[in-house]
């Protein structure tokens, strides 16, 4: 059972350990969680304490440790051991199962792309291609701002010829 004084020292340290915990997870839910986990680590481990030493750092350290133990358990259950032959699962990604609708071949978004006037669709394919903004200004001889509101106009121009592509 826990002393009277530890007991005392740990609900002192509760408002500074709610705002440490909330400061780790930004999530008010997980938060209350990892101080209930602190509490009864703390609790548990009382006769660990060596009196004399810093209290409060203590008990930080363990929430500090529990979240760090919480966030790596995290990462490790989402981990995925492909174990297949073949790796089958890790080469089938969600978005590779796509029904013929719902995809479009290269070659009908170059042809929307041509259809652009060119005003639109050279600054356009010279983005697409890797030049910079201020490239694309050198060699048209045009203003920036002409150059970006250009390719932005030819991007909504895309966007809605594939507006049912998700």
């Amino acid at each position: 059972m826990a002393s009277a004084s530890f007991l005392n020292n740990l609900t002192a340290l509760q408002a500074n350990l709610l705002n440490f915990a909330y400061m780790l997870t930004n999530n008010r839910d997980d938060a209350h969680d990892l101080l209930q986990d602190t509490m009864l680590k703390a609790l548990d481990n009382e006769e660990k304490y060596a009196e004399g030493t810093n209290f409060k750092g203590w008990v930080f350290t363990i929430m500090r440790n529990t979240f760090i133990n919480n966030y790596r358990r995290g990462v490790r259950n989402a981990t995925v051991v492909d174990t297949t032959d073949n790796l089958y699962l890790l080469n089938l990604g969600e978005s590779t199962i796509e029904s013929p609708e719902e995809s479009y071949s290269a070659a009908e978004i170059s042809k929307a792309i041509n259809e652009f006037s060119d005003e639109y669709r050279i600054p356009f394919s010279m983005h697409v291609q890797g030049y910079k903004y201020n490239e694309i200004a050198e060699k048209m001889n045009l203003p920036l701002g002409t150059v970006k509101s250009r390719i932005f106009f030819a991007r909504k121009k895309l966007q809605e010829r594939f507006s049912d592509y998700r």
